[in-house]
């Protein structure tokens, strides 16, 4: 612990060192992966921002083209800054990668800075922001254009900036708490958990008499007003989402056997292997051990931070049928927590006087970078990208096919974003083959001009009826313009 103590800041320089150089073949590579259909979706948007308007209110996506094309969910405000961003530099994947990779850097710094406040220790810190840095599941969307990277980022802050209030009394502490809070919902809603650690050590302070009127009108009116512009948002958009987000688990088609697969997958798979990290997972069950071997539960953080983890449980079981293995990124509000007890592990055993016990400990931080890069690297496949490869190896001659304005037909697409935003125009989307003749000759009634098939539905009669000429051919994608 002396030698990170000793050289802590040369090692919180060395995250994004060594980050940059292992993403650093990715940063100009265009979307792929695990979850590109979300990555093309918020890059859609995006891209949309800086062409047609910067209305913040007005997020539009390609399809349906015969819509206005608006898309709320989130309130895209990492969309629209971004999108301000390629009004400077010009529109390039690389920007929003960049951009993706800086907000994770403030999350690692905001992660040593809520670690510092709690445990007033710069070693533990730094070895909490280390082992964050290189979750695996961290390390993966830190260059992913994804608007759960900065709402986990301003929520760590909100915390973080509370926790120095709960150091200082500074109420500008609580203002920024606040603004970040604010922020961080808008983004994504289940964020709004994190308001109750804040709310939980008020609750406390007013049973111990240990805040003033004064003190409490101050801080109710901060968090109040801070999540209004979410509230608002969010209880306009909600009624039309056509999603099982919403209901979650009650409203599931899966069976109780079914949920408890899901959760023990979880448990033994994705949080080991995905949130941790193996080389963290040590550090993450002594945690455990020594926050109640060392009577922490007598700190007087232990218990907003206990409710903030009963309510980001009650979210996980709540959209549990929804986030089942797949969507990783949901279990974003779990990271703070996991890495704070991993940190607090690994400081409790670098403790010990066990010299083979401090080597094995080191080794394992050192280990994390590589075995994060081992886990996460083969997500950037340009062999298998998740789509159709041919929209990848020709997008640009793709894109020159077609005229800018030109609306088109693309299948089969389940995303309904990734092979739009390949070929970058407006237009329709099908799955499954599922394009009647009916439905086309509806499309070109509208504008369609131009139909990109990788399926066989082309030798029906009733759709070789509205085909003109094949433009191209290359591996399964052919593309058609219409009659």
């Amino acid at each position: 612990m002396d030698f990170i103590n000793k050289h802590y800041k040369a090692i919180l320089w060395s995250i994004p060192f060594v980050s940059f150089l292992l993403h650093f073949h990715v940063f100009n590579l265009d979307l792929i992966g695990i979850h590109v259909w979300r990555q093309t979706e918020t890059q859609t948007v995006i891209n949309n921002f800086y062409k047609e308007s910067l209305n913040i209110f007005n997020p539009h996506v390609n399809a349906p083209a015969d819509t206005d094309r608006i898309f709320r969910m989130e309130f895209p405000f990492m969309q629209w800054l971004f999108a301000l961003f390629y009004k400077i530099f010009g529109p390039h994947i690389i920007i929003s990668r960049v951009l993706t990779f800086l907000t994770g850097l403030f999350s690692v710094y905001g992660m040593f800075h809520l670690c510092n406040s709690i445990s007033r220790n710069r070693a533990m810190a730094t070895i909490c922001a280390w082992c964050f840095n290189f979750s695996p599941v961290f390390y993966y969307y830190t260059v992913n254009p994804m608007p759960d990277n900065m709402a986990l980022c301003f929520a760590i802050w909100s915390i973080a900036m509370f926790c120095s209030y709960i150091n200082e009394g500074r109420i500008t502490h609580v203002l920024w708490s606040g603004i970040f809070l604010g922020l961080a919902t808008l983004l994504k809603l289940p964020f709004i958990l994190y308001g109750v650690f804040a709310l939980t050590f008020v609750i406390l302070q007013l049973k111990k008499r240990q805040l003033t009127q004064k003190q409490l009108l101050q801080i109710t009116s901060i968090y109040i007003l801070s999540i209004m512009p979410a509230i608002a948002w969010y209880a306009t958009v909600l009624p039309h989402w056509n999603n099982g987000i919403v209901k979650g688990v009650l409203d599931t088609k899966q069976t109780t056997g079914e949920l408890i697969g899901i959760l023990n997958k979880t448990l033994i798979s994705i949080l080991p292997e995905l949130l941790i990290n193996y080389g963290s997972v040590l550090f993450f069950l002594a945690g455990f051990f020594f926050l109640m071997n060392n009577k922490m539960y007598r700190s007087k953080y232990f218990l907003p931070f206990l409710s903030l983890s009963i309510g980001i449980l009650f979210y996980y079981f709540f959209e549990i049928n929804m986030i089942t293995t797949v969507h990783d990124y949901y279990l974003f509000p779990f990271l703070p927590l996991i890495f704070i007890i991993t940190a607090f592990g690994a400081s409790s055993l670098m403790n010990l006087p066990s010299k083979n016990i401090h080597i094995l400990c080191l080794t394992c931080l050192a280990i994390l970078p590589v075995t994060a890069f081992l886990r996460a690297d083969s997500r950037w496949d340009t062999k298998d990208p998740g789509f159709n490869t041919t929209y990848y190896n020709y997008k640009q001659q793709l894109r020159d096919l077609v005229p800018e304005n030109a609306y088109c037909i693309a299948g089969n697409d389940v995303s309904h974003y990734i092979l739009l935003y390949y070929i970058d125009r407006k237009g329709w989307t099908f799955d499954n083959n599922e394009l009647s003749s009916e439905q086309l000759n509806y499309y070109i009634s509208k504008g369609a001009k131009y139909l990109f098939l990788d399926s066989h539905i082309d030798n029906k009669a009733d759709i070789k009826a509205h085909l003109s000429e094949k433009i191209f051919d290359q591996g399964t994608l052919r593309v058609y313009k219409l009659k």
